[in-house]
């Protein structure tokens, strides 16, 4: 018989003790176990913490023991029985690639992310360096965009001046969408395809809402605002 050991993480304490996000991962595992578990299979423990994923960027480290004592709990019960430690997305373990590598260097351990059912051990390692990889570039394309704002007093450094840049940077967008749509609408209705579109807006010297070229793309997005 198949056996599990299910281990669920929130980031903080108020997410705890709401509930928020550990509904979905506790759907996302029930659905592994109904669609792809061995039948029969048997669930040995639940383990939960609430903690951060970036506390303790190592394995084996002290602090994160004391972080995240249920994880410990949940991996010790596994390699014990044998039975597989069962997660719903693999970041519930760690952001840290570094983190993820060392989890997976060990050999009594085994490893399912309910999301990836088929992934094995090399396959999480690869997903967990390019999902770092993407956070670190969009980290970057954030500071870039929010360059320009610095020192202007537009933006505080909290998420509601964020929001708010972004929310300026969307009507901008629909403003130009509403006076370019007199040129687009007709064309579209016309039966031209959207690369032609894109071609006699670049002829007629219409630009786009940042001051570019129209490509198939960015005509598709015009239509959608509308």
């Amino acid at each position: 018989m198949k056996q599990f050991v299910v281990y669920t993480r929130v980031s903080t304490r108020r997410q705890g003790d709401s509930g928020l996000g550990l509904d979905a991962q506790r759907r996302d595992i029930q659905i592994y176990l109904s669609t792809y578990a061995e039948v029969p299979f048997e669930v040995l423990g639940e383990f939960q913490d609430i903690d951060s994923g970036r506390d303790g960027s190592t394995f084996g480290g002290v602090a994160d023991k004391e972080g995240r004592p249920e994880f410990w709990k949940a991996i010790e019960l596994a390699e014990k029985t044998g039975a597989t430690l069962l997660v719903a997305k693999l970041d519930r373990i760690s952001r840290d690639v570094e983190t993820v590598a060392h989890l997976l260097k060990r050999k009594r351990l085994s490893l399912t992310v309910a999301s990836m059912p088929h992934a094995d051990k090399f396959q999480l390692h690869i997903y967990a360096a390019l999902a770092e990889q993407e956070r670190e570039f969009i980290s970057l394309r954030t500071k870039a965009a929010l360059a320009p704002l610095k020192g202007t007093g537009k933006l505080g450094g909290n998420r509601a001046n964020i929001d708010k840049a972004n929310e300026a940077a969307r009507a901008m967008a629909d403003t130009h969408a509403q006076k370019v749509m007199d040129t687009v609408l007709p064309l579209k209705e016309s039966g031209r395809t959207l690369q032609q579109i894109a071609d006699t807006l670049n002829r007629t010297g219409v630009t786009t809402a940042r001051g570019g070229k129209w490509y198939p793309t960015t005509v598709k997005n015009v239509l959608l605002r509308q």
